[in-house]
Order: structure tokens, then sequence, then C-alpha cells
């Protein structure tokens, strides 16, 4: 039986009228053309799926990242977006004997470059013996000259690292490119598993699958010893929600319970890098960084760098700090410096390298480029110094063959130290489902590997980058590729690790880390955010229901509601105006600021709002339409503060959400009032007031007569027991802030406590008659001066 009649026959054992494949996929058949075993179980599952049934589970894997809010950002023309994580639903099938050769290879090749990275940072004996050219290290923008000589704490400068490896059709894998400057995707590789195994839940529980658990718990343990100080704290530093994978970053931080933090959160004192909480300055002993080398630190290299930490070499310097992976590492990713590892390998390890890379020849010397002029139409050539794949789409790449003989000499001899040249290689190809169908597709893995207390650990699995075509060079998500689990699948039951360590005392409980300023100032300007969409919200309908009832007869209420909307930047243009909607959106970049703080259903309910609104922005028409979608906005928003108010833990975070939603709520119903219970107001003010108050059955219950100035006054103003009233506002605001740091202390009144003191007293002790229109608009200035004081005390 030939290769392409075998897999024929296992793909048509399935699902009846299959069309088999015309080309069979390399990962699927082994060299002699027989179906690999370990993809035999996964195949007759799948294809004895009936069509809506397959559809319905591949739905579940998508609903999941869906739900999760899994993103990546796409960066296009001046602008970038956030795109939905592209999953290739079939996973790709390792055998576990396969696997163990490729472990033990990556592992030799980590040593290597750890070797090469102490060698380039210390000695320098590499370029010094000539067996790597002076120029790709010194005219290297990788190599951070500022930390030669800086060794690491714990010695060791790697920690993370990854490699992209390919396969191809004869089933050998080379090393496509070295990450270790910040890799990332290992977040990702957790999150297509999740998303899959839910897609495929009965053949995975079934099938061996190493788990992925054991290696993020194991690193996060190794993270914990490596700290001098048991009360410091592992940090990620992260550039910001604008990174292309901060989705990761973000997700990373909450999975494994390390802070999240940006450059400026952190300061550097006498040698120690601190970051700014709360609670004061509190020791950070070891960060995994997120950001490249260069921008780590603006005094020392790269001075235009506005998302670094000032004097981070020097805590280096001083031994203060571990950093994962040290500064400078990115020299590392040189694609030049692949034409050199075969070579070091048996210089530095004292063997030869156990996976090979591309052939890579730098252009440097006379005897390479001549090799590479005579192979011409197998070149792709590149920048020296560039890193990553030549063959992802995303690099300044290009087959040597689309020049002449002639160009391509003169541009050697030119400019040979600045080049590249390296093999074109074709990529075994792995099933995927395209249009319904499983197609050949090229793919690349990407292989993780962390520093644990027993050494280097591979991650069992993967992140594996699907082509959106047969073409190599569409594998970037970038242009359109996907990515796939992988699964590495064992004879033998495996052990279903877990993230829970393995503790012989007694259990104790541990309690919440300090909370970053930056962190707490976001958390409260949501706050403010959702409650001021809320009451733009109620403004609106008020207005559009009388617009609509009324009709001219309401102008003067009208007039009267909308200086309290201009005030608040939502001038009424439209059934749903462009000041909501930006109102909204300031809402969620706060909380995309601490999406590590966020539990993915909230996320995804405050971005289902956004979305709603929208829609509506560009379909609804002032009057009954609009009033009725403004209703359904306010239910959906009232979903997504139900969300935060019963699920999100009462730590400090939660505390200073609170604080801005009192805040924001007090301020806008002193004006509400101020505007709406002015002995000048229209007729029918009053009950507007109530209206938007959200109490009008309050009204009734409490008072079984028509409004009055006194009765609106003393129950949205004055009322303790009313979640609409001012007092309820300040009782909360007077709560939340005696849980903050050192305001509870007995012998020494904060500023914020003692204005809040004094606001609290005042109002307490008013009557509705003591609350003019004046008096109100005191009042909201007063609880304005509240987040001023507040900033100063705690989100500087």
């Amino acid at each position: 039986m030939t290769r392409a009649d075998d897999a024929e026959q296992t793909l048509a054992t399935g699902l009846a009228g299959y069309r088999p494949l015309a080309t069979v996929p390399d990962e699927l058949v082994d060299g002699a053309g027989v179906v690999r075993p370990v993809w035999r179980g996964f195949l007759s599952h799948f294809l004895g799926l009936p069509e809506e049934e397959r559809a319905r589970r591949l739905a579940r894997g998508d609903q999941y990242l869906m739900d999760s809010g899994v993103f990546y950002r796409q960066y296009g023309t001046g602008q970038s977006v956030e795109r939905p994580w592209p999953l290739a639903h079939v996973p790709v099938l390792i055998d576990e004997a396969d696997w163990a050769g490729l472990t033990a290879a990556l592992t030799q090749r980590a040593d290597l470059l750890e070797a090469v990275m102490a060698d380039l940072y210390g000695a320098n004996r590499l370029v010094a013996s000539g067996m790597l050219p002076a120029q790709l290290v010194a005219g290297n923008p990788e190599w951070l000259r500022p930390l030669v000589g800086v060794r690491p704490r714990d010695g060791h400068y790697l920690h993370f690292v990854a490699f992209e490896i390919g396969r191809g059709p004869d089933g050998k894998w080379w090393v496509l490119a070295d990450r270790t400057q910040a890799p990332s995707g290992a977040g990702y590789a957790l999150e297509n598993r999740v998303a899959t195994s839910r897609a495929f839940s009965e053949v995975y529980a079934g099938m061996n699958v190493h788990r992925l658990a054991g290696f993020f718990r194991d690193f996060r343990d190794r993270l914990l010893a490596l700290r001098d100080d048991r009360e410091a704290r592992v940090a990620i530093l992260t550039p910001g929600p604008l990174n292309e994978t901060y989705y990761e970053h973000a997700w990373i931080a909450r999975y494994l319970g390390f802070t999240l933090v940006q450059g400026e959160d952190l300061t550097v004192e006498k040698g120690h890098l601190l970051v700014r909480t709360v609670s004061g300055l509190r020791p950070v002993d070891v960060l995994w960084r997120r950001l490249d080398g260069d921008f780590a630190d603006p005094l020392e290299l790269n001075p235009q760098s506005r998302i670094g930490t000032p004097g981070l070499v020097s805590a280096l310097r001083a031994q203060g700090v571990t950093l994962v992976n040290a500064l400078g590492s990115g020299v590392l990713e040189t694609r030049a410096l692949m034409a050199f590892l075969p070579k070091l390998a048996p210089h530095l390890l004292h063997e030869p390298l156990k996976i090979p890379n591309i052939a890579t020849w730098w252009c440097g010397g006379a005897p390479e480029r001549a090799e590479v002029l005579a192979a011409q139409g197998r070149m792709v050539m590149s920048r020296a110094l560039a890193t990553g794949s030549p063959f992802d789409g995303t690099s300044d790449a290009f087959p040597a063959a689309r020049l002449s003989r002639a160009e391509l000499a003169a541009r050697l001899e030119a400019e040979g130290a600045a080049l590249v040249a390296q093999e074109a290689v074709t990529l075994s190809t792995t099933p995927a489902l395209v249009d319904g169908r499983l197609q050949p597709r090229p793919l690349s893995l990407r292989v993780f590997l962390a520093r644990t207390e027993t050494g280097w650990q591979v991650m069992p699995g993967g992140f594996a980058r699907i082509g959106a075509s047969p073409d190599p060079k569409a594998l970037a998500m970038q242009h359109g590729g996907s990515a796939a689990d992988v699964w590495i699948v064992s004879p033998r039951p495996v052990a279903s690790d877990t993230m829970v360590p393995a503790s012989p005392g007694p259990y104790r409980r541990t309690t919440p880390g300090a909370l970053p300023s930056r962190a707490a100032d976001n958390l409260f300007w949501l706050g403010r955010y959702v409650e001021r969409t809320e009451g733009i919200m109620r403004l609106l309908r008020a207005r559009n229901v009388r617009l609509a009832e009324a009709g001219e007869a309401a102008a003067p209420l009208i007039a009267a509601l909308d200086p309290l909307l201009e005030s608040l930047s939502a001038e009424p243009e439209g059934g749903v105006p462009p000041g909501l909607l930006a109102t909204l959106a300031a809402a969620i970049a706060s909380a995309g600021q601490v999406r590590d703080r966020f539990s993915p259903d909230a996320w995804s309910a405050l971005i289902d709002l956004e979305k709603t609104a929208r829609r509506m922005a560009a379909t609804v028409t002032p009057g009954d339409d609009a009033a009725r979608a403004l209703s359904a906005l306010l239910r959906k928003l009232t979903g997504f503060s139900g969300l935060v108010h019963e699920n999100m833990y009462r730590f400090l975070g939660w505390r200073f959400l609170t604080i801005g939603r009192h805040h924001e709520r007090a301020m806008g119903m002193a004006a509400t009032l101020a505007t709406l219970a002015d002995p000048d107001a229209p007729q029918g003010a009053l009950d507007l007031a109530v209206e938007v108050g959200d109490s009008v059955m309050s009204h009734r219950r409490r008072f079984s007569l028509s409004t009055s100035r006194a009765t609106v006054i003393d129950l949205l103003a004055l009322d303790e027991m009313n979640p609409r009233a001012i007092r309820y506002q300040l009782d909360g605001l007077a709560e939340q802030i005696r849980f903050l740091p050192g305001e509870d202390d007995p012998g020494r009144m904060s500023e914020l406590g003692r204005a809040m003191l004094r606001l609290h007293t005042d109002l307490v002790t008013d009557r509705p008659e003591d609350l003019t229109t004046e008096a109100l608009w005191e009042l909201r200035g007063r609880i304005a001066g509240l987040s001023d004081h507040l900033t100063e005390a705690f989100l500087r």
C-alpha cells in the first residue's frame, strides 16, 4: 500500500462522503508512508463525528476563548487593533519518545546560549580568540555595553527561553530561531490547551496527553526561591496594554500569582528595586521582564524609553534584584550568530549540537560569500543583526534568486558583513481544518524551557504556528496564520499535575500582596467612569422619554437637563451620543490597565456593553427608540456592576474601585439636585430628579404624596438607606477610607480622613432646608476635593 493510499484509507474511515486528502500532511505519516500511531486515535474520533456535532464542538473551544477575552494586538498602518485569538482547532500530535529526543537537544542548546551569554558579558574570550567576529558583537544594538561585567545575582543569565523549530518532510528537526530576549507565547499555549481540550474532551481524556500545569508550577516555585527576602515580591514587567501580547502578560501574572507592573511603578533606592504601592515602597527581588532590554533603563540604556525604570542597571550591579532574563540577552537572537553555534558547541560544551539550526552563512568572509554565491538558488538573504526566523513573513528576508548573479555578487562585496544567508527550508505539514476539510498546512513549533530547581525543564507541548496557506511565509498571525495546541502523547497514563505546591506543613492562608499605586489609580477611575457612564445613561433616558411623550412641551425640562449632560462631556447628539461612548471607552482603558485583576466574565461584560453601545449609536434615533435602547444598556451595565460587586475579592483593589463609584455618584447626585431642585427649575423638575435618581418607588413608599423640594432633598441627599442618596455615598466612602493603609491610626488622622470626617459630619447634621442650591454646589466641590486628598496620599 502506498503512503497516500494508507493515509486516505485511514482518513476515509470516518465521515461518509469525506473527500480524502490529495496531499498527505507530513506529520500524519512516517518515512515509510504509514500513518503514525500517535494520530490514529484522534483521527478516528475526529472523522467519526457527524459534521454538525463537530462544528458544535469546535464552537465550544472558540466560545471559551471569546469568553476569556483572549486576543493579540495586530499592528497596521498607523494603528493597532485587538484581534480574536486565531485558534487552529486540530492539535499537533507528537509521540512521547520523539519528544524526549527533542527535549535533550533543546536543553543542550539552552546551556550553550547560557555559556555564550556569560562570555559576551564576561571574559569575552570568544571574540578575542576569533571564534566570533567582533563586529557581530560590538556593532550589535542588542549587545548592551553597560551590562559588561555585571554578573547575575544567582549566577544565571537565562531563566526562560524558547526555540522556533521546524521539521522537514524527512522528519528531521531544525532550530529556526532562538528566543532569549522576552519569549512570548507560553500563556497562549495554555489557553490553546484549554480551548482544544474542551472541543475534544472525550478523546483528550483518553489519550495520555502530558499536562502543562507542572511546567508553570515548577517555574513559579523557582522564581519564588530566587528571592533573598521572603517578604519581597516577584513581579512581571510589561510594556503596557498597547503591547501585542499584553493579554498574555496579564494572564500569566494572574495564573502564577505575581504582581504585574509597568516601568513607572518601580523605583530604585540604595541598589534595591522597589514597587510603589498604596502601602508605600515594597521590595521586588525577582523581575520577569516582558520588554526588550534596551528599553528597561532610560538612564543607562535607551534615553528615549518611556516604559523603563531609571536606575535598574545600577540595581543589577548592586545585586539587588534578579532579572528574568538578564538585560542584553537579545544579542543571542542575532540571526548571524547561528552560523557560529555549530563550532561553539564543541568548544564550550565539549560535544556537537544535538539539533542543528538551519544552515547559516555570515557573509563577512570571502569563503562564505563564495559559498552563498555558488548556491544562490537555495539562499534566503537578510540583515546579519536581524532576529527571529526569516521564514515567518515578518522580517526583511528575501530570496537571493530575486537578484541576478552579478547583483548578488556586488551586494555581497559591498555589504557582506551586514548580511546573512540561510538555506531555504521546506517545512513539514500538519492537518489543518480549512473550509470544513482537513488540508496540509506548514507548521513551526515554539518550544519553551524554564530553569527550575532541577535545571532546565521543557514544556511538554508548546505553541504551533499553522500557515494560512501552503506558503511557509504565511505562518505569522499578522499574515493570517493560526495557533494550534501541541499534544505530547504517552503510551502510559501521565501525572495530573496542578498548580498546587506540595506543602509538608499545616495550611497557611496567604494574604494579598500590596497594591501598586498605578493599579489603585486605574481602579479608582474605573469606578468613576462606570458610574459616570450610568449617570449619563439615566440623564439621556429621561431626556428621550420626555422628548417622546411631550415633544415641544418638554423643552423647559430638556433645557434643564442639557447643562448636566454637557458638564459630563455628553452633549446630546443622536440617540446614543459620542460623549457616552467616550466615557465608556475611558472605563475600558482603565480596566485594560489592570487586566490581571479582572475576572474574564467582568471583562467580557464590559466589552459586550461597549460593542452594544456602538452598534446602537449607529442605528437608534432620539425619542422612544433611544429611551428603550438606553434601558437595555443600563441593564447590561448593571450586570457588569453585579459581577464586580458579587465576585471581586475584598482586597484593596476592590476598595479603590468602590471609592471611585461612591465618589462619582455623590458628585453626580449633588449636581443633579443643585440643578433640578433649584427653586427656579421648571415644573416637573423634581419628578425628573427622582427618576434620574432611580428612586420613584422609594419616594412613593416613603412619602405617599407628590414631590416637594423637601421630600426630594431628604430622599436623594440625606437618606442613609437610599443607595442613590449622597449620604449613602459618604457613608460608603468613610467606611472604605477607614480600611486604607495608615487610615486606622487613632493618634494621627490623615488629611484625607480629616476632610472625610468634616464632610460626613456636616451632611449628617444638615436638614433639607439647609441644602440650598448654593450649598449643594459647595457640597459637590467638597466631594470633588476628596479626590485630591486621595491622590496625594495613595495614587502618586
